[in-house]
């Protein structure tokens, strides 16, 4: 008796992800499902479609992601990665969450069943990162346990909390334990660490990291027993410095990952796609670059129905016309193509998430002729460097731009508590004006750096009046601004204003800056987060994080 399906692909030469080669493969899919990839199979299709010449792969995987960073809600990230061949992204929601706990968590969770794009859910591990930061909320152990209730749930994410894992935090653990007793599994967060820490991670649990910067540091993952994920992102431009590592033997521990990628950056270059171009132009074989890029993340996150164009996995697809160059002829996502956008409309969020006093007289910043700690941005990367520098005595630093010193501010945004750090940055080569972020993982407080105090308190005004978002200002003009409405560091409008907005602020601040291109909002928004290597500016002030203490702005005179 013959059998029939909803749909016949053939022609194509078709990935076969357990041999890592292009095959000619029928696929015959019904219900969202592939039901066979025989050539000859006793089967009928209701719908027949000739692939001659084309190459087909597995749907896109991201293995970690931030949805956040893209500035844009779940619904409208869906409609841009789609396009690019994403299927699947496995996300962790904690800078939502860092605002407004559970509640940004379940947010994200319900304005992500708008789109197609299958999102799974990593829980927040480390809400507040570390036991000192002031975020604006606190989520144990016992607050993630009910989540695992939700079938979106796949996890618990990137684990930063390193000393918690050393002096056995019971918190901590028992989340770690949570996680492994739902059947899901732990991923880590480990910039940075020798193969001694790596060890203690592995053994607590954790099996995957992202945060691999060389083809050393993804060896030594390997070697404590890791997964690891290949990073393209916005800012960490990782792939090319690690991919080295990766060899036909050890290729099934490793996939892609964009972890954080701006809206403008996933419409005009890509999402996983372009890891994956990336890989094939280093020299990878296109066969194993596509396999990296969907069975394997699929399989290192135990989404086993997924990831492999073979009978009884989704019908989730891509067709390219070029596979070396990554180009896409159409998407399918259980087993219907991706076709002209769906008209969404982001979940209604209307908490005020901007609390603070912060007035011209909290960003005086005397010094008294010591030499001063200094960060250092470096382009294209989330860490930072630490210099010294002499400047002479004075009532209040504002800059210094002949060596490019800037005054760098984070105000507390969530509590009212009237903290306001106060620091120096070198690197963005700003000759007048100021910016200010709400986005400044992971407390998300406000981050602001600029020429004048009037202009950075202008920049803190204007995205204190819109609920959140980022502005350049110039001698007490707004020259670009973008709200964020949901939480301070997402957008309730449409990607495609979004994307513009975001375009218009670049213009902006590369009008008042004589350093090459990068991403300076992403990078500042970087400058905050107290687990990455090496100095960063908190609300409370400046931290070191190789030493794990605050350090005064000046140094102490012997």
């Amino acid at each position: 008796m013959t059998t029939t399906v909803d749909l016949k692909l053939t022609g194509a030469q078709v990935l076969n992800v357990f041999s890592r080669q292009f095959e000619p493969l029928t696929l015959w899919i019904t219900g969202g499902q592939i039901i066979s990839n025989q050539l000859d199979a006793n089967l009928e299709a209701t719908k027949t479609i000739d692939l001659t010449g084309k190459w087909v792969v597995p749907g896109l995987i991201d293995a970690h992601v931030h949805m956040e960073s893209a500035l844009v809600s779940p619904s409208e990230f869906g409609q841009v990665v789609l396009n690019h061949g994403v299927t699947t992204i496995v996300t962790d929601p904690h800078e939502l969450a860092n605002v407004t706990g559970i509640d940004g968590i379940t947010y994200l969770i319900q304005d992500a069943r708008q789109t197609p794009l299958d999102v799974q859910f990593m829980l927040p591990s480390s809400v507040p990162c570390v036991p000192f930061d002031h975020n604006g909320a606190t989520l144990s152990a016992a607050d993630l346990a009910d989540l695992y209730a939700y079938p979106e749930v796949n996890g618990l994410a990137e684990v930063m909390d390193y000393p918690g894992i050393v002096r056995h935090d019971a918190d901590l653990l028992q989340k770690i334990q949570d996680a492994r007793r739902h059947g899901d599994h732990v991923d880590g967060h480990a910039a940075g660490y020798s193969e001694a820490m790596l060890n203690q991670l592995a053994g607590a649990g954790i099996d995957t990291d992202h945060e691999c910067v060389s083809v050393a540091e993804a060896e030594a993952r390997l070697r404590a027993g890791m997964a690891v994920f290949l990073r393209q992102g916005s800012v960490e431009n990782d792939l090319l410095n690690t991919i080295g590592a990766v060899t036909e033997a050890n290729a099934h521990r490793f996939a892609f990952c964009t972890d954080d990628k701006t809206i403008s950056d996933l419409v005009h270059e890509g999402s996983i796609d372009h890891n994956v171009r990336l890989a094939i132009q280093s020299g990878m074989r296109p066969a194993l670059a596509y396999t990296l890029a969907s069975y394997n993340a699929a399989q290192i996150h135990r989404l086993w129905n997924r990831g492999a164009l073979s009978a009884g996995y989704l019908a989730d697809l891509v067709v390219l016309d070029n596979p070396e160059a990554v180009t896409i002829n159409r998407v399918m996502k259980n087993g219907q193509w991706v076709t002209a956008e769906s008209v969404t409309k982001p979940l209604a969020f209307t908490q005020n998430t901007m609390h603070h006093h912060v007035q011209l007289a909290d960003l005086q910043l005397p010094l008294h002729g010591q030499p001063v700690h200094v960060m250092t941005i470096e382009p294209n990367h989330i860490t930072t460097g630490h210099d010294l520098a002499a400047l002479p005595k004075t009532p209040n630093f504002e800059a210094d731009l002949t060596n490019d010193l800037l005054k760098m501010v984070v105000v507390e945004r969530h509590r009212r508590l009237g903290t306001v750090g106060l620091g120096l940055v070198h690197g963005f080569q700003l000759t007048s004006g100021a910016v200010a972020t709400s986005i400044a993982h992971d407390a998300h407080n406000i981050v602001a750096f600029g020429t004048s105090d009037a202009d950075i308190l202008l920049a803190i005004q204007q995205i204190t009046a819109t609920n959140g978002g980022i502005a350049v200002v110039n001698q007490g003009q707004v020259l670009a601004s973008m709200p964020l409405a949901i939480g301070g560091i997402l957008s309730d409008q449409p990607y495609a204003t979004v994307s513009q907005q975001l375009t218009s602020l670049t213009a902006a601040y590369q009008s008042l800056s004589t350093a090459d291109p990068f991403d300076p909002f992403i990078t500042l928004s970087f400058l905050t987060l107290p687990v990455i290597p090496t100095l960063k500016l908190t609300d409370q002030g400046l931290y070191d994080v190789e030493r794990g203490q605050f350090i005064p702005l000046e140094v102490d005179e012997p």
